[in-house]
């Protein structure tokens, strides 16, 4: 039976004949239409079954979102959004979200805490969506280009809600990168025409600049390198943080680039580097580094990434990867700078101020020794007694003191 062929009294049903119901016609339905009886199915599959107004029942008469419905008969909860109460009546855009925040939570494998702060912001950008315009129908509304100029006028209307309510121009800027993704998700699925808020921070004038340059402090790498239950994710924190590579050099590292032997270990980097051709020297964590290739030369296939992916094109992971690992290990150890979760930048960025520290650490050390010289200035001693050798030997041992009172203290 179907929706079209026979009257369905949708609003004389109880609860508990909507349950029997799903289970002999719904389920049936959707398995003839190609529907995966082992997958929560969508509202849209439903609706083109024929079977819309079981939704406008739940919510009108039991109090329930289709999601909700689907837990009773059966199906798991959404995994990033079990039990989650959006405060929208559209189905369509419900299911989009939560799709959304699953292909967050499962292909990109961001931190649960990320994923539940994205979802907090775009309920509360879906909220006042309704509040203002009588139905979060999001998704639909993209959908069609025709509706762009219209669509474009409705978001700004609940972005100019959004800064009159939040606080400062990061939270505005955070909470328009988060739809924006989402629409740029909806957009690679083919479900959306364009993107509303893809030019809104344009009508505002929301400042970019951070306050400060915030870094990680030695203990919390400490933290976060305790935290760390594999040789890969150990490796993460060392490159990040110890070698101060950026994600998506992380992400790309190949032994090529790697020279291990001698007295001048380091990470050759060619024309690609965004600071142009250079090395990196490996100061810290040689052997961290050798016991993971000799781990990974145990597989007759491996292709030389120190971060292999089969399912990517590249054959190694992405930035963004890096970047998830990342945090999933903060939110393991229990790191936050400034209240969030610290991204991978940070790490990077431990790596200047620990090599500044190790600086100050050499030349109030040579200070000594200008002052046996009759000199008050240590980087005399530096220019005039020690060689171009001598003084990268210095800087070396220095920052590696440094660096073994973080990784080993």
């Amino acid at each position: 039976m179907s929706g079209g062929q026979t009257t369905i009294r949708w609003s004389r049903m109880s609860l508990e004949e909507l349950q029997s119901f799903w289970t002999d016609e719904i389920e049936p339905a959707l398995e003839r239409a190609g529907v995966d009886r082992e997958e929560r199915p969508a509202y849209q599959q439903v609706a083109d079954a024929g079977y819309s107004g079981i939704a406008y029942a739940l919510r009108e008469h039991h109090d329930m979102t289709l999601t909700d419905f689907l837990v009773t008969v059966g199906y798991e909860e959404p995994g990033s959004s079990a039990s989650y109460q959006w405060g929208i009546e559209d189905e369509t855009t419900i299911d989009e979200l939560e799709s959304y925040l699953e292909t967050l939570d499962r292909r990109r494998q961001l931190a649960r805490s990320t994923v539940q702060t994205k979802q907090s912001r775009l309920a509360t950008y879906a909220r006042i969506y309704r509040e203002v315009h009588g139905q979060a129908d999001l998704v639909d509304r993209a959908a069609d280009a025709t509706n762009e100029s219209d669509e474009i006028r409705r978001a700004l209307v609940v972005f100019d809600e959004l800064n009159y309510e939040l606080g400062t121009d990061a939270s505005k800027l955070r909470y328009l990168s988060d739809v924006s993704q989402f629409y740029e998700h909806l957009g690679r699925r083919a479900k959306a025409a364009f993107n509303p808020v893809e030019h809104i921070d344009e009508e505002y004038n929301w400042s970019r600049e951070e306050p400060d340059n915030a870094a990680l402090a030695g203990r919390q790498v400490s933290r976060l390198y305790d935290a760390a239950e594999s040789q890969s994710k150990e490796l993460v924190v060392l490159a990040l943080c110890a070698w101060g590579l950026r994600r998506n050099e992380v992400a790309a590292l190949h032994t090529s680039q790697l020279v291990l032997e001698g007295e001048d270990p380091h990470i050759e980097f060619g024309d690609e580097r965004k600071n142009g051709p250079g090395t990196v020297a490996l100061i810290y964590g040689v052997s961290d580094l050798s016991d993971r290739i000799d781990r990974l030369e145990e597989d007759p296939g491996w292709s030389g990434y120190l971060f292999p992916s089969s399912r990517s094109s590249s054959g190694h992971i992405t930035g963004e990867t890096v970047q998830a690992r990342f945090q999933r290990l903060a939110e393991d150890a229990g790191v936050r700078v400034q209240g969030e979760l610290p991204t991978s930048k940070m790490g990077r960025r431990f790596w200047y101020t620990t090599y500044n520290q190790a600086m100050k650490n050499l030349r109030e050390n040579l200070d000594v020794i200008a002052a046996e010289q009759g000199s008050s200035d240590s980087s005399v001693v530096m220019k005039n007694y020690l060689s171009e050798e001598e003084r990268r030997q210095y800087r070396r041992e220095f920052m590696r003191e440094q660096l073994e009172d973080v990784f080993e203290g």
